[in-house]
């Protein structure tokens, strides 16, 4: 028998592992995670929180954004917000 492991292969769930997570039953929480397990992701932020989409944009526009530095995203917003007129 070999050590070798597929990467693809799932990791071993080990008890303390189970322990720390969520446990459901038909979708709904019977008992809710204790360890450090956490959703991906910030909280909703504020009365209309953001939504996460996939957009398709070209290379170079995307490329300019990126450019200008962190805050990349949320420009796109505000250009988006003002061609809409939002």
């Amino acid at each position: 028998m070999s050590d070798w492991q597929d990467p693809d292969d799932a990791p071993v769930i080990t008890r303390a592992i189970a322990e720390r997570g969520d446990w459901r039953v038909d979708g709904k929480v019977v008992k809710p995670a204790t360890g450090t397990y956490r959703r991906a992701g910030r909280p909703p932020q504020g009365d209309q929180p953001k939504s996460q989409v996939t957009l398709r944009l070209d290379a170079d526009v995307l490329a300019r954004f990126r450019a200008e530095g962190p805050g990349w995203q949320s420009r796109i917003n505000a250009i988006l917000r003002k061609a809409v007129g939002a």
